[in-house]
């Protein structure tokens, strides 16, 4: 039995087992809806553009914030490497900061941005950064001793060097902090969009708890879950599987 299959018929089990559920759980169907009304909801929504103009404006946020994260964790993590004072100073407190949830520095944004999308993408630049900062800098100290002198010894130096050498060495681990920046930055959104509104997808769980409308914020649930999953196993995981492959990892 292939893996797909066996995901096809656990999620047709869950299925089942939620819709049975449903129908003789005797709760209200404001509380626990069926799968057939939620999966309704979630048609009419899309029909509508009510559910894919919030994923627009979601994917908007997040391709922005997720770039930024990545630029600057790219850059921290390899002043950090390069530089034993930076590393000592720089190099402590983000690892101080990475320990504080994003969704903290959400009262911050809003005094110093104001509650607009600026705040929200503050959050979500913030959720990914450190994460990134951390894996960058740890991917650079793993660079074989072996390959940077060779290329020192056949004259590379400067950014020839960082170009041809200590990223290209470091991608493996730059690739799991992708993933990881990803995951974090993901779920800052969805707390950013659901407390400092601006539309997009956790706008949208925002109102339909005001509504009650259950069957709207399982839709808006599953339709974060399924982004997630196909942004980690289409991107992440094919690039990581092909780095793996290229260098001889894996076949």
């Amino acid at each position: 039995m292939t893996t797909a299959l066996r995901r096809i018929i656990f999620i047709a089990m869950i299925a089942i087992i939620w819709e049975v559920t449903s129908k003789f759980s005797g709760l209200p169907q404001f509380m626990f809806p069926s799968l057939t009304q939620v999966f309704d909801t979630l048609l009419n929504g899309l029909v509508s553009g009510q559910i894919t103009t919030a994923i627009g404006k979601s994917m908007g946020r997040i391709l922005l914030g997720f770039s930024i994260a990545i630029i600057l964790g790219i850059i921290m993590g390899y002043f950090i490497w390069r530089y034993k004072l930076v590393e000592d100073t720089l190099g402590f407190l983000v690892t101080a900061l990475q320990s504080i949830p994003s969704i903290v520095w959400f009262p911050l944004a809003i005094i110093w941005f104001g509650l607009n999308d600026v705040s929200i993408l503050f959050i979500v630049t913030i959720g990914a950064t450190w994460t990134m900062t951390v894996n960058a800098t740890s991917g650079f100290k793993n660079v074989p001793q072996l390959y940077q002198r060779v290329a020192k010894t056949y004259g590379s130096t400067g950014f020839h060097f960082i170009r041809t050498v200590i990223l290209p060495a470091s991608v493996p681990q730059l690739i799991s902090g992708l993933r990881v920046a990803w995951a974090f930055s993901w779920r800052a959104l969805m707390a950013g969009e659901l407390l400092g509104g601006g539309g997009g997808l956790g706008q949208l769980l925002e109102m339909g708890r005001s509504l009650g409308q259950m069957d709207l914020v399982l839709s808006v649930m599953f339709i974060i879950a399924v982004i997630g999953t196909v942004v980690d196993n289409v991107v992440f995981t094919r690039l990581e599987r092909n780095v793996q492959t290229k260098w001889g990892v894996k076949r």
